[in-house]
């Protein structure tokens, strides 16, 4: 599910945001337009899990060119989302821009939950009724910046998790082809399944309007998810980077399996990053394609230099398939089937138990924990959890000293005994 956090500048959008994602992504100033690139980011509560977007303030009849494009990326965020928090200010009021987005917020027929923020005494507390003017039901009150009163807004945003429709499918995977504007993802979608229309099975029918297309031949059976050139941007003309994450954000939720484009004459951009760590929180599994590879000029070790590269700025994950293509000339199109194939077994794996304490036991052996104030670690015994992604559960008497570079060193053993490659990998360290 996606929520997007949208009103005019300065309510404390983003302070919500960090405090919603439990990061500091967001840059938090007074100054209006502040944020302008789209922050993408997950939230979870009671178990449940679902994306946020913090979109810039709303504004209109601005000669600011940015805020022009703000403008723009807040309408699109209104469309996509599943749920939108409109948040006002209680100190200032009701403004003309409040009313403009309030307008919309009618008008686009989205769930809404309208939150009153900074909001921290009860004098405070009276003053948020007047919000009931926007006719958007009652405000949640808040403090973004203490978090009093987020606790309750959580409860209310997670109750509308899982009232999508789901449609019946086959138990066959799911693939969702994602990355930036203009790097071949309708092109890969057109060499998968433009030549034998037979094999397409659109299956519609969640409140998304989420289409899935299936592929079943040359001996492989999975369906596409919500990939650009088989669903329509339904009237959305501007704003191509910002939509394209909007719709990756909704593929790598519905997907078992990304294949992740990257243009091979631009490299891997902070935008692929973005869209990577998405993959990475969602725990789905990857396949990254480096497209147009036909117009690299290319030497003896250029593939391998190249892989390098994007493997440094992928760290630390970076025991994923890497796989040169040229789409538009089918080359290796086969191929990346083959690994998102091999990806999703890996991402479904168990592993007995017996089996891994015999290998993890021996390796915890040879290079145990470190110690911490003359305490030393004892891991006595490793299950896998019983998730849709791997995860594993390490016990031992003091938990709270394990640390993320032995929890690497963990990982690192579990990717060299069993193949895990592609996949994110979990590691809870819990009290015997």
């Amino acid at each position: 599910m996606i929520v997007a956090i949208v009103g005019r500048p300065n309510v404390g959008k983003s302070t919500l945001f960090n405090r919603l994602t439990e990061t500091k992504q967001a840059i938090v100033d007074e100054v209006s337009g502040v944020t302008r690139d789209r922050l993408y980011g997950k939230a979870e509560w009671i178990g449940k899990e679902f994306s946020v977007i913090d979109t810039g303030g709303y504004i209109r009849n601005s000669d600011d060119v940015f805020e022009e494009e703000i403008r723009k990326q807040v309408e699109i965020a209104i469309q996509e989302a599943n749920l939108i928090l409109f948040v006002v200010d209680v100190v200032s009021g009701i403004t003309d821009l409040d009313e403009t987005v309030a307008e919309l917020l009618r008008k686009s027929n989205k769930n809404v939950i309208l939150v009153a923020n900074k909001v921290d005494n009860s004098n405070r507390l009276l003053d948020a009724n007047i919000f009931y003017k926007f006719g958007l039901g009652e405000p949640f009150c808040i403090s973004s910046i203490n978090g009093s009163g987020t606790g309750e807004l959580l409860d209310k945003v997670v109750t509308y998790i899982g009232d999508e429709k789901i449609p019946e499918e086959a138990d066959i995977p799911k693939y969702a082809v994602v990355g930036r504007p203009n790097v071949g993802k309708s092109s890969l979608i057109n060499a998968l399944i433009g030549e034998e229309r037979n094999i397409v099975t659109p299956i519609s029918g969640t409140t998304r309007d989420s289409i899935h297309t299936r592929y079943n031949k040359f001996e492989h059976d999975f369906y596409l998810v919500d990939t650009a050139g088989i669903r329509k941007k339904s009237k959305v003309t501007e704003n191509l980077e910002f939509y394209s994450v909007l719709r990756s954000i909704r593929s790598i939720e519905e997907s078992d399996v990304c294949l992740l484009l990257i243009d091979a004459t631009q490299g891997m951009e902070s935008q692929d990053l973005n869209i990577l760590k998405l993959i990475q929180k969602n725990n789905k599994g990857l396949v990254v394609l480096i497209n147009k590879w036909d117009l690299v000029e290319k030497e003896t070790n250029t593939a391998n230099e190249y892989a390098n590269a994007i493997k440094q700025k992928m760290a630390p994950f970076v025991d994923v398939p890497i796989i040169f293509t040229s789409v538009i000339n089918k080359q290796r199109i086969f191929k990346v089937l083959e690994e998102a194939k091999r990806v999703y077994e890996n991402r479904r794996k168990r592993i007995p138990t017996a089996k891994l304490n015999e290998i993890m036991l021996e390796a915890i052996a040879n290079y145990g924990p470190p110690s911490v104030k003359g305490k030393f670690v004892k891991i006595k015994y490793i299950t896998q959890l019983n998730t849709y992604y791997p995860s594993f559960a390490f016990f031992c008497n003091l938990p709270q000293y394990i640390k993320d570079p032995y929890k690497r060193y963990l990982e690192n053993k579990l990717r060299e005994n069993f193949d895990f490659s592609g996949v994110p990998i979990t590691i809870y360290m819990r009290k015997k």
